[in-house]
């Protein structure tokens, strides 16, 4: 069997092809996984993380959140206090928020009908949340630079 470059045993059976290097490889991995540590698996994301994410996490949601923390806002007004959302958008997030039991939508009758939303008590206690979270964002994002006056931070 000359011209191959591979060697033959005395079986004429070849050494070093590619079933021998996965064997050799495996059995190495397996050496080596026997005497190195094991790291613990991650844990997974609870559901209560994800779901807030799931929500909280969509563009334009804190934005929303964070104006009507002062007081309630009618729609004219929100669509003015953030900057670049449509009024599609606006109303497809508010929508969302109200499912969530975060917002309430409050309809004032007569001319012009007018229409409020103002967060729900369990809206008004992301406020700590949100604080934490612009203190943080002023800190590690904003390279210290303090955005609203009175912020607490």
């Amino acid at each position: 069997m000359a011209g191959n470059g591979k060697a033959t045993g005395t079986d004429g059976a070849r050494s070093g092809g590619a079933g021998n290097d996965r064997a050799r490889n495996e059995a190495e991995a397996g050496e080596r996984a026997e005497t190195a540590p094991v790291p613990e698996p991650c844990g997974k994301v609870d559901l209560g993380i994800t779901r807030v994410f799931e929500l909280l996490g969509k563009r334009w949601t804190g934005p929303i959140i964070a104006v009507l923390m002062t007081r309630p806002v009618h729609f004219a007004d929100l669509r003015r206090a953030i900057p670049g959302i449509s009024e599609r958008m606006l109303s497809d997030r508010l929508s969302e928020l109200a499912a969530a039991g975060l917002v309430l939508r409050e309809v004032t009758e007569g001319p012009p009908l007018r229409v409020s939303y103002r967060l729900t008590e369990s809206g008004a206690e992301l406020g700590p949340a949100l604080s934490a979270l612009r203190c943080w964002g002023e800190k590690h994002l904003l390279g210290g630079v303090v955005g609203e006056p009175g912020a607490g931070c």
